[in-house]
């Protein structure tokens, strides 16, 4: 590695560890929802604190998406500063030693995750005219807001509860039988049941996220060989031979880039260094930086035909997770295209999305500036999609530095 190389490497490092104990002191410092809820219902470009009068949005109403996030990146984010920051990372623990209580405590009452609840923490969806509704809670489909959850909770029960472990990852291990099962529910926004399964196109999105948690599994010394199975089909089902962008439905004509980069940098992060699997994951990403790249960020929908881009929103998430895929190709192969995107993606967020008066981003941009539009959920990131990018590409640069 060259001295050009490794000063922009040590420079990035540190401003992503200033960012994500930023982010961690402010995460902390934010009043606690009723519950014990992580609180980041503030609105990104203005930094309103959301109330009563917004509807979803409201403090009334619980994101297990969101919960479960939140715990995963409060553990992890303690653990990678114990020897940095003491007291941070003692904080972090204690806070999320109360939040795996209370998310354990919901997710044991309905055997399940939701996507949503009430005051009452009932899980409930909102119908066409925003009101909410009761949520079917007696039907066995797992769902993305089920793995954040689950996420978090083996994540937190490694370090607070390791009698838990096994209890939690059997949950995890049932989510992977009903994905191969078909009975996975992408969209938990409507009434959860037959209907709505019989309905859904297949999408790589349930085995990309699970390969991300196959990955997490392994860095605890969890089995995790279901990882295997889901990227060999989403490689064989989700291309067509004639361009190596991922389609979202087989066949289809639809890439989102955001999406294939967070896959390609979980394969990474989930392959054994060597793999020969390597090499087509790593050409699978270049290939996407390439058709993702256009105005302020990562676009959130190109065609595979033509490159055209298809939606004009550019969501945050996507330009911290090709931070971290980038770094982590980076350090395997030291390729400078690898270094180009990376600062490439570095410049983009830095300058497009991160606010100036606190340490979060804008959700969502258009061409030309920050809108108001909910990417997944209007509660904002808490640490995860930001923190855990940043903490991964940091894990890749002091890799390299030993």
């Amino acid at each position: 590695m060259d001295f050009e190389a490794d000063s922009r490497l040590a420079a990035w490092r540190d401003k992503y560890q200033e960012f994500n104990v930023a982010g961690l002191r402010w995460l902390l410092a934010r009043p606690e929802l009723a519950g014990g809820w992580l609180n980041t219902k503030l609105h990104s470009i203005t930094l309103r604190e959301y109330d009563e009068s917004d509807g979803p949005r409201s403090p009334r109403f619980t994101y297990g998406w969101i919960q479960g996030r939140g715990l995963e990146a409060l553990v992890t984010h303690a653990l990678s500063i114990r020897e940095t920051h003491r007291d941070l990372a003692s904080a972090a623990l204690e806070r999320a030693r109360g939040l795996y209580k209370a998310l354990a405590s919901l997710y044991e009452r309905y055997g399940n995750g939701y996507f949503l609840y009430d005051a009452d923490l009932t899980p409930v969806y909102l119908d066409v005219s925003g009101e909410p509704q009761p949520q079917a809670t007696d039907l066995e489909p797992s769902t993305y807001s089920q793995v954040f959850m689950l996420k978090g909770l083996v994540v937190a029960a490694t370090v607070l509860d390791a009698a838990s472990v096994p209890k939690w990852k059997l949950q995890l291990d049932l989510v992977v039988e009903r994905i191969e099962a078909d009975r996975f529910l992408q969209n938990e926004r409507q009434a959860l049941g037959a209907p709505a399964l019989a309905q859904q196109a297949e999408n790589y999105g349930p085995r990309m996220i699970m390969l991300g948690a196959a990955a997490v599994l392994r860095q605890h010394g969890l089995e995790a060989e279901f990882g295997d199975r889901f990227l060999a089909q989403i490689l064989a089902h989700h291309r067509d031979g004639a361009s190596p962008l991922l389609s979202d439905e087989p066949g289809g004509d639809v890439c989102n880039p955001g999406h294939a980069i967070e896959l390609l940098g979980f394969a990474l992060d989930y392959l054994p260094v060597g793999d020969p699997r390597q090499a087509e994951v790593l050409a699978a990403l270049v290939a996407h930086c390439d058709a993702g790249f256009h105005g302020p960020g990562v676009a959130i929908e190109v065609s595979i035909r033509d490159g055209a881009v298809l939606e004009p929103y550019f969501p945050w998430w996507a330009l911290p997770e090709t931070i971290r895929s980038v770094a982590l190709a980076y350090e395997r192969t030291g390729d400078s295209c690898f270094l180009d995107y990376w600062d490439r993606a570095d410049r983009a967020f830095w300058s497009n999305y991160v606010h100036p008066n606190a340490p979060v981003a804008y959700q969502n941009r258009d061409w030309t500036a920050p809108v108001d539009r909910v990417p997944a959920t209007p509660d904002l990131d808490p640490l995860y999609h930001t923190g855990l990018s940043l903490l991964g590409a940091i894990g890749a640069v002091d890799r390299l530095s030993r």
